[in-house]
């Protein structure tokens, strides 16, 4: 393992460290110019705090611990780091993963996102739409919450397919409890990733910026039951931004679990109303 990559791996564990500082931190190594990132100041005293904390870690004990514990790490620099992921704005510095890796070779990835309290509705669109993209391979990427998240992923398994979860936080502290058994199946069975070192507890922020991460994999994001103010928006905006397909499952007028799909399909999204809506816009 290279000095660069070494150091990446020791700032993304420096107690405080930021995006913003970690970039700054290796900003002056030539590799990073590719990436649409601003320019940093690097001399602002978090730098140089992070700058001081990751020389006490340890990285030969942390990837010895990771490779017991079946953790890869992925960083931006290596082949493997998904290439849509790093064309997003502030792509992840390093994904923590857990489970099938082949399965960030699959092109073709739809995020699927929605209501953490899914009616009979949402999860019956799900089982409507999914047979065909399952069998067209295509992967479901969201983020394990409870409600659509975890429907999708478990329609995903149940049909034979496969599935990729973010979450918020590490792996030593999934969240929600109800959804742990599913998540630890996945871990053997398909793929969890994170941006946070497993001991990384979820904060309240984690969420919203764990959607840019869903939407970034993916090559479109399909919204079933959303309110207008809600963290599947924040998924859809992330994907709008980056130039992403946004399909939206039309709901009752009467429900506020369906103003947010409502007000996508105002903004230009794609009404779904079978799954060949989706899959002519990803060309399958």
């Amino acid at each position: 393992m290279d000095e660069l990559k070494k150091k990446l791996i020791r700032l993304v564990h420096s107690k405080n460290a930021s995006w913003k500082s970690i970039y700054s931190a290796l900003k002056t190594n030539s590799e990073l110019a590719d990436y649409k990132t601003a320019k940093y100041s690097s001399i602002n005293p978090q730098t140089q705090q992070v700058n001081r904390d990751h020389q006490f870690i340890s990285i030969d004990k942390l990837l010895n611990d990771y490779t017991s514990k079946n953790i890869h790490l992925i960083t931006i620099f290596d082949p493997e780091y998904p290439i849509k992921l790093k064309t997003i704005y502030q792509p992840p510095w390093i994904l923590f993963a857990r489970g099938d890796l082949s399965l960030l070779k699959n092109p073709v990835k739809l995020a699927v996102v929605g209501s953490r309290n899914a009616s009979s509705y949402g999860i019956e669109a799900i089982d409507y739409l999914f047979p065909s993209l399952i069998k067209k391979n295509i992967q479901i990427v969201s983020g394990l919450a409870r409600g659509i998240d975890a429907h999708a992923h478990k329609a995903a398994i149940k049909l034979g397919g496969k599935t990729i979860g973010v979450i918020a936080g590490g792996f030593n502290n999934l969240y929600p409890k109800e959804n742990v058994k599913l998540a630890e199946y996945m871990m053997e069975k398909q793929l969890v990733l994170s941006e946070y070192p497993p001991e990384t507890k979820p904060a309240k922020w984690q969420f919203p910026m764990r959607n840019r991460i869903i939407s970034g994999l993916s090559g479109g994001t399909l919204v079933i039951e959303a309110r207008k103010r809600s963290g599947s928006l924040i998924t859809a905006d992330f994907a709008l931004n980056e130039g992403r397909d946004v399909f939206a499952v039309p709901g009752s007028i009467l429900t506020p679990d369906s103003d947010g799909v409502h007000y996508l399909i105002q903004q230009g999204a794609k009404l779904v109303k079978c799954s060949e809506d989706i899959l002519e816009e990803l060309g399958m």
